[in-house]
């Protein structure tokens, strides 16, 4: 054969030195891209947090002083003295809380009876409001947020929180409010650093527009139900992150969306990706540039030295040194690339050519060839559990015991089949002789005691599957064999896993 010319190798070598730094700094670019992302995501987290506790403080403030006019309009009544009382207590709680725009207290016709304001507007009514229609027509105990409207006392546009007052015999008397008003939040809202492009708000569980940053007076009461954000939080309910093109201008944000400890409402923050990541891209864009400047310059020195190498001998026989190690690295990166890195056993690649290799041995000889198929139970609830580093510590000792109840004999195999599952190659061993050695490796897994909360047995347990074959010239095929240990593999989890199993077509015994 041809040996290369050392030129090639050196071409190669500078080559292969120009894309390596060209992809160093992709995947630098895109790790500080991932870095970046996170810290925003971080940062929505916390200011979803701090909306969330501030809304949550704000809103039971006023539901305890609705709480408060609740109990005494049900126990001492609605007498002139008392009334004379509430509007004074009124008018108290109003001055303490800033986000109060007004308490009221309308009888079971709608019609005002007492506020903080003083007198009534003539024939005033608001028995047509919907949180009026909801008390009325439900007896439940307790606060409810109802949809943001204008008040007709000073056109503010307010949140209203309301309560049911009951008579002695437990009919309807009537409703206590209170109004929030909408530009205490935008005023706390205001505080937030959240770019040009960002975006605050809160919402009730339904989807509806409660307060908002940027502020559009048209969108209160709105819905975005339809949004793909309320999707999202509305499968879970709970706190969470996504990247959503927004529905009101179309501008794509990292949302972290949080629900309020207390209340059924929920809030979300939204930073604009492309304002978190404009400095990025310049600082990538100027470092690629410099990259690939210094990619073309290495590349003109080595076809320089190319040229060069003809007249110096030398400079031949340390290239020639090179080329040889570089060999020597590839013959041992192609014996990696047949062990699995994770868990150390042999990898798909392996297995596959093994199995080839031992069933033609086998069909050749009349022997039988054993298959294992394993797989760990529950791993994805362990991995949703534990965390992907604690999934990887379980294959990792799983395979452990495997491999150390794997018959050392030649041929014998322990392999990483995909994923979580395993397989098991015994050449001249029947099914009988496959089982026990799976069922050896059941056992040493079972007794390692690894706990596992997704199981109903506690801890990491092993399903397996086997099947044995002696195969004929011409009429059987490898891939036949691994499809029987499959079928019983699933027998065994459909059986209750933690158990080996044989194929329907092999009984025991």
């Amino acid at each position: 054969m041809k040996r290369l010319p050392i030129t090639f190798w050196t071409t190669l070598f500078v080559t292969l030195v120009c894309v390596a730094l060209v992809a160093l700094d992709f995947q630098r670019s895109w790790l500080a891209r991932k870095a970046l992302l996170d810290q925003t995501t971080r940062n929505a987290t916390n200011l979803a947090s701090a909306m969330a506790g501030h809304a949550d403080d704000t809103l039971r403030a006023a539901d305890t002083s609705l709480a408060d006019l609740e109990e005494r309009i049900e126990v001492d009544g609605t007498g002139t003295p008392q009334l004379r009382r509430l509007h004074g207590l009124m008018a108290t709680h109003v001055r303490a809380l800033p986000q109060l725009n007004g308490l009221f207290f309308y009888d079971a016709a709608g019609r005002w009876i007492v506020n903080s304001f003083g007198a009534a507007p003539p024939g005033a009514n608001n028995a047509d409001r919907e949180y009026f229609i909801w008390h009325r027509e439900h007896r439940q105990a307790g606060p409810r947020i109802g949809k943001p409207f204008a008040s007709r006392t000073t056109g503010k546009w307010v949140i209203p929180l309301s309560r049911r007052v009951d008579k002695p015999d437990g009919s309807f008397a009537g409703v206590v409010l209170a109004t929030v008003d909408i530009e205490y939040f935008r005023q706390f809202y205001a505080g937030f650093d959240i770019g040009g492009k960002g975006a605050v708000a809160l919402l009730t569980n339904e989807g509806t527009m409660l307060v908002r940053r940027p502020y559009r007076q048209d969108r209160i009461g709105s819905s975005i139900a339809h949004t793909p954000l309320f999707r999202a939080y509305s499968r879970v309910a709970t706190t969470g992150t996504g990247m959503f093109r927004s529905t009101q201008d179309g501008e794509l944000r990292l949302n972290s969306y949080r629900p309020l400890r207390t209340y059924p409402l929920f809030v979300t923050a939204a930073l604009s990706t492309e304002e978190v990541l404009a400095h990025w891209w310049r600082d990538t864009l100027m470092r690629t540039a410099g990259v690939l400047m210094l990619a073309g310059m290495l590349a003109l020195f080595g076809w320089r030295l190319v040229r060069q190498m003809h007249r110096r001998l030398q400079a031949e026989q340390e290239l020639r040194e090179a080329r040889d190690a570089l060999a020597s690295l590839n013959a041992t990166l192609e014996k990696l690339a047949l062990q699995d890195g994770l868990t150390g056993l042999a990898n798909r690649r392996q297995f596959d050519v093994s199995l080839g290799n031992e069933f033609s041995r086998a069909t050749r000889h009349g022997a039988s060839l054993g298959l294992a198929m394993i797989d760990v139970d529950h791993f994805k609830a362990y991995n949703d559990h534990y965390g992907h580093s604690a999934g990887d510590d379980c294959l990792r000792a799983v395979a452990r015991a495997i491999r150390e109840h794997t018959p050392k004999r030649a041929g014998d195999l322990a392999a990483r089949y995909g994923g979580e599952e395993l397989a098991v190659l015994l050449p001249n061993t029947d099914v009988a002789g496959t089982e026990a050695v799976a069922e050896r490796m059941r056992a040493a897994v079972a007794a390692l005691r690894l706990p596992h909360a997704g199981s109903a047995l506690g801890i990491v347990t092993i399903s397996a599957g086997v099947a044995a074959q002696v195969p004929r010239r011409g009429i059987d095929e490898a891939g036949a064999l691994v499809e029987r240990a499959d079928r019983a593999l699933y027998r065994a989890k459909a059986a209750g896993r933690d158990r080996v199993m044989r194929p329907v077509d092999l009984p025991p015994g």
